[in-house]
């Protein structure tokens, strides 16, 4: 751990846990004030589901566009730039609920929500792995990637435990509060990432990098959009140079669908089978959150160099379907809890991966690599709530054709597993 705080990782670090910890610890609480706005008084509410499932699609669909665009422009903008965009967006649709939970201030938050994630949703963790590709060698990126990974874990634990002390409207105004450190800190204390080209070689261009030749020329080609986004062909080339890389992009596909159906079905269907509110959201995020970042910060650097990444991944695959299908047939209110210790090793997953692709480019490419996976998980954002949103409202409703309320969970694992057959 000592080793990876040079160079402004340190900093990065500290940006990432505000950041992230001013997210996570309104997690718990949403649930409870989207269903007190919508449906006053039940446990029970289809369109809070459809309304959630709709934000998802539409904005899977905005952050389909915008994380390739985002991740080359970082290439050319530099990380720190493009990292300010969305922290200081996410403050917007915090304190709108800071200031009111009542229906009115709901849909309000609900539109913010929705323009915001389109460019905040996913920006930060990629720009977040790029930074740290240009600034750690390759033999120890997996380490580093589980890192990061890790401190997104502890403000996911951090954030989740202080909301259990919170009542709900002082949840959204320490989370705004958080947010807008977590921006200030950004912008006063991380360095501008410099890419160093010999930590990788590029292996996506056949060109090599060429330096502009003055100072206008380079402002003129960010400044037009047109360049700044991949094209078709771009992407495309990306699938075909690495059989490896066209790999982890299923993986990140059908592993995305699966956690987006999950965790879009999942408080929904607690809430409605043992009855779970704020509280209990929180213990059990709480416990995952423990469990994740042990794993991520002790165990992963050290398993990441004696098994590989591939190795890794498999593991983090295997128990990520493993946890959800013990979702799905929980039989009693604590099986919830010891699906939870799962994230142990399912944590693997998303770190080995994004490791994998971070090797197949070279240090002028990795923004663009990150956006294009992150484009891809967007994409699989878009077609989870389409897909499994109409059933967990089916089988929790009363008009369920059988008495199976977690079988939206069991599709969801079916999902997963076929992103284990992939590996």
């Amino acid at each position: 751990m000592e080793n990876l705080s040079g160079g402004g990782l340190g900093h990065l670090f500290m940006a990432i846990f505000l950041h992230n910890f001013a997210t996570f610890m309104v997690i718990p609480a949403i649930t409870d004030v989207t269903m007190s706005a919508l449906c006053p008084g039940r446990d029970e509410c289809s369109i809070a589901i459809y309304l959630t499932g709709f934000q998802q699609a539409i904005v899977g669909l905005g952050t389909l566009v915008m994380m390739p665009l985002v991740g080359n422009l970082s290439d050319k903008c530099g990380r720190k730039a493009l990292l300010t965009v969305p922290m200081i967006l996410t403050i917007i649709p915090l304190g709108i609920l800071g200031y009111s939970r009542n229906r009115t201030f709901f849909y309000v938050y609900f539109v913010a929500k929705t323009l915001t994630a389109m460019i905040c949703e996913g920006s930060v963790p990629c720009l977040a792995l790029a930074y740290v590709a240009d600034n750690v060698a390759e033999e120890r990126r997996a380490s580093a990637f589980g890192v990061l990974s890790g401190i997104g874990s502890s403000a996911f634990v951090c954030g989740t435990l202080f909301t259990r002390f919170l009542s709900t409207s002082s949840t959204f105004q320490v989370a705004t509060s958080v947010a807008v450190v977590a921006a200030m800190y950004l912008r006063i204390f991380l360095p501008d990432s410099n890419i160093d080209k010999k930590l990788s070689a590029p292996l996506l261009s056949d060109e090599k990098q060429k330096i502009a030749d003055s100072d206008e020329s380079s402002r003129a080609q960010i400044l037009q959009p047109a360049k700044t986004l991949p094209s078709l062909h771009d992407l495309i080339s990306l699938l075909k140079t690495s059989a490896t890389f066209s790999q982890a992009a299923i993986v990140a596909f059908f592993s995305n669908l699966a956690d987006v159906g999950l965790h879009a079905s999942m408080m929904y269907y607690l809430k409605a089978r043992f009855h779970f509110n704020k509280d209990q959201f929180a213990d059990l995020m709480v416990i995952s959150g423990v469990a994740g970042t042990i794993s991520q910060l002790l165990l992963m650097p050290l398993l990441a160099p004696a098994l590989g990444e591939e190795k890794l991944l498999s593991i983090g695959l295997f128990f990520s379907c493993a946890h959800m299908f013990l979702y799905g047939v929980a039989w009693s209110f604590w099986v919830p809890y010891a699906a939870a210790m799962f994230s142990i090793f399912y944590v693997f997953a998303t770190p080995c991966m994004r490791s994998i692709v971070s090797k197949q480019v070279g240090p002028s490419e990795q923004g663009k690599a990150q956006g294009f996976i992150s484009g891809i998980c967007s994409f699989a954002n878009v077609i989870s709530p389409i897909a499994f949103s109409p059933l967990t409202a089916l089988f929790l409703s009363e008009k369920a054709p059988i008495n199976f309320p977690g079988f939206s969970l069991i599709c969801v694992g079916f999902a997963a597993v076929r992103t284990y057959t992939v590996i």
